[in-house]
C-alpha cells in the first residue's frame, strides 16, 4: 500500500494515518468479497438464476412486463437483466451469448442460428402534444404541405430502413434533420413540450399529452419479434419467458 497500516506499541497495535485512510476501502473490499462468495455458493446451488433479455430502444417495455409478471412467481430467485440496443447492438449480445433473449423488430441479420418468432406488425404514426395546431385538426384537413416544413423526432433505435425512409419522405417527413432521443419517455417529453412530430411505433407514446395525427399514405410498418439462438442451450427461465412471449395474443 506504499506504507505501514498498523504501528506496533508493545502488546498494543494502532492503525496508522496511512491505516486509518485505507481502512474503509479495504473493509468494502472484505464485504464485497465475501457477499461474492455467497452468491457463487448460491448460483451453484440452484438457488439463484440470471435472465439477461435485449429490448429495442424503440420498444415500451411495458409490452412485455405481463410476461415476465406471470414468470417471476414461477422462478422467484430470478435476477432479471434489461439490455437495450438498436438492431445491431441487439444481434451482437445474441451472438456473443450476452443475452439470453431478444425483442425487438427486424435485426436485418442474415446468421443462419438466429431464430425469430413474429409477435406482432405494428405501422408508424405521427404524433403531436395536445397544444399543437395540427392537433386541432381533423384527418381531412391533414395533408403533407402542412407538415413538411416541421421538425421531426425519431427514436435511435427505430432502425428505419432506406426504403422506409423513403416511403416517410413522399409523405412529407423529412428525417434528415429530426432530432433523437434513446427511449419513448424522451420522445414523449419531447413532444409534449412542443419540440415537434414525433415518428414512433404504434404501440408508443399513449400519453393523454399527446395527440396522434391521421396522414394518407403514411403506410411504414414493422414486424415485432422474439429472438433466441438455435442450438444454444436455454435455461428454464429462458425457455418459459420465450413460451409466454409466443402464446400470448397481441393487440
Amino acid at each position: 500500500m506504499g506504507g505501514d497500516l498498523i504501528r506496533r506499541e508493545g502488546r498494543k497495535t494502532h492503525l496508522t494515518d496511512l491505516g486509518n485512510k485505507m481502512l474503509p476501502i479495504l473493509r468494502q473490499c472484505h464485504e464485497a468479497a465475501l457477499a461474492a462468495s455467497a452468491l457463487a455458493k448460491a448460483v451453484s446451488k440452484g438457488q439463484i438464476s440470471t435472465l439477461t433479455i435485449a429490448v429495442a430502444r424503440s420498444l415500451d417495455t411495458a409490452l412485455i412486463m405481463g410476461p415476465l409478471q406471470e414468470l417471476y412467481p414461477v422462478f422467484p430467485g430470478t435476477q432479471i437483466k434489461l439490455k437495450r440496443g438498436n438492431a445491431m447492438e441487439i444481434a451482437a449480445m445474441l451472438k456473443s451469448g450476452e443475452v439470453d433473449i431478444a425483442i425487438g423488430g427486424p435485426l436485418n441479420e442474415t446468421w443462419d442460428r438466429l431464430e425469430a418468432w413474429p409477435m406482432f406488425n405494428e405501422s408508424f404514426e405521427l404524433v403531436v402534444g395536445s397544444g399543437h395546431a395540427l392537433a386541432m385538426l381533423n384527418s381531412v384537413d391533414l395533408d403533407v404541405e402542412l407538415i413538411r416544413e416541421e421538425q421531426f423526432l425519431l427514436l435511435s433505435g427505430a432502425d428505419l430502413t432506406e426504403y422506409e425512409r423513403e416511403r416517410l419522405g413522399t409523405v412529407g417527413v423529412n428525417l434528415v434533420n429530426a432530432h433523437e432521443v434513446d427511449s419513448s419517455h424522451d420522445m414523449e417529453t419531447m413532444v409534449a413540450a412542443g419540440f415537434g412530430i414525433a415518428v414512433a411505433p404504434n404501440h408508443a407514446l399513449r400519453s393523454a399529452q399527446l395527440h396522434r395525427l391521421n396522414l394518407a399514405g403514411l403506410d411504414v410498418e414493422r414486424t415485432v419479434a422474439v429472438y433466441t439462438v438455435a442450438g444454444r442451450p436455454k435455461s428454464r427461465e429462458t425457455s418459459a419467458l420465450l413460451n409466454l412471449l409466443r402464446g400470448k395474443q397481441w393487440g
